[in-house]
């Protein structure tokens, strides 16, 4: 896949575009000083990202908007420069819910509109002030999903000019066909962003979805952290890969800028987390370099079908995605 030279961008199913490389920022807010995502986002930004990833659920969306904000009054960007991606909660799924939580957002970040506003996952969770509601013996609180429903509302949020595109996120070729055979679809997802990495190549997906149009957003794209409560830790550090290693050295290259390199080649939009910023500058460094077909056959060929984030904790869900092969 040819990356266009002058903004590396991938064209979406609704005639609008996604840059190939973004900026995650998820962060645990009990680990992470404030004001972390703030410089982390405003160094990004100075680099040359263009594309930020955030959620309702990562504790700060308002640290974006102002990271945001000061690059377009500093005169660095135009607003129409930046590409921002936010997240609909689990337990904002009702239709009646969705554009008010959308305004929250908007509110939060300072903006006018969001570029993407994506599903987060497909499992509703009983709506309230609780982002992970439980009963009284713990036990996760779920509500009953009607995941059209909710496009529905999604469908009215672009026509009322909050959001340029709408995708998913953790959908399986199931749950995507549930919206793109929905009667009256209005517009298709442009993206499921979903785990996608050396180790996780997903072929299946990624070819169901390329019929489909619509573009794969890998997380994930070089491992992800090593915490037990929600990432399968016995899995192999995907960076410790002799063959990405060897590869990196040809090119004067980490295994991570090769890892990201190799699914930004194949139509894989990347969105690297990190507030490391050594780290931001380095993933952004992947465009000064191309692997050959035969190195990305020997990428293709490490994977093991292995996931870091299996969110098994909501594995009882009806609507859990993980159980279907893809």
């Amino acid at each position: 896949m040819e990356l266009t030279v002058e903004q590396h961008r991938i064209p979406l199913n609704d005639g609008n575009s996604i840059p190939v490389l973004g900026l995650g920022t998820y962060s645990p807010p009990t680990t992470t000083p404030k004001g972390t995502c703030l410089e982390s986002v405003k160094l990004a930004i100075d680099i040359g990202y263009r594309h930020i990833d955030g959620a309702y659920v990562y504790y700060n969306e308002n640290e974006v908007g102002e990271a945001i904000r000061t690059k377009i009054a500093e005169g660095k960007v135009k607003r129409e420069d930046i590409f921002y991606c936010g997240k609909l909660w689990n337990t904002c799924h009702p239709p009646e819910l969705v554009r008010p939580t959308l305004e929250k957002t908007l509110k939060t970040l300072g903006l006018d509109y969001v570029d993407l506003y994506i599903v987060e996952l497909p499992m509703a969770f009983k709506p309230g002030d609780a982002i992970y509601p439980r009963d009284e013996n713990g036990k996760y609180i779920y509500h009953k999903t009607d995941l059209c429903a909710t496009w529905e509302a999604l469908e009215e949020c672009k026509e009322a000019g909050l959001v340029k595109s709408l995708g998913v996120s953790n959908f399986n070729r199931r749950q995507l066909e549930l919206i793109l055979n929905k009667p009256g679809l209005k517009y298709k997802p442009t993206t499921n962003q979903v785990e996608c990495h050396p180790y996780f190549t997903q072929p299946k997906l990624l070819e169901f979805c390329r019929q489909h149009n619509i573009v794969i957003v890998g997380y994930s794209p070089i491992g992800t952290s090593r915490d037990a409560s929600w990432v399968n830790v016995s899995s192999p550090p995907l960076l410790e890969d002799p063959i990405l290693i060897r590869i990196g050295n040809k090119y004067g290259k980490t295994s991570a800028q090769v890892a990201l390199r190799f699914n930004a080649q194949r139509g894989v939009v990347v969105i690297p987390k990190s507030f490391n910023p050594k780290r931001i500058t380095e993933n952004f460094q992947i465009f000064d370099f191309s692997l050959t077909d035969e190195e990305m056959k020997d990428i293709e060929a490490l994977n093991k079908n292995i996931r870091y984030v299996e969110l098994l904790m909501w594995s009882d869900h009806p609507e859990y995605p993980f159980k279907e092969e893809y």
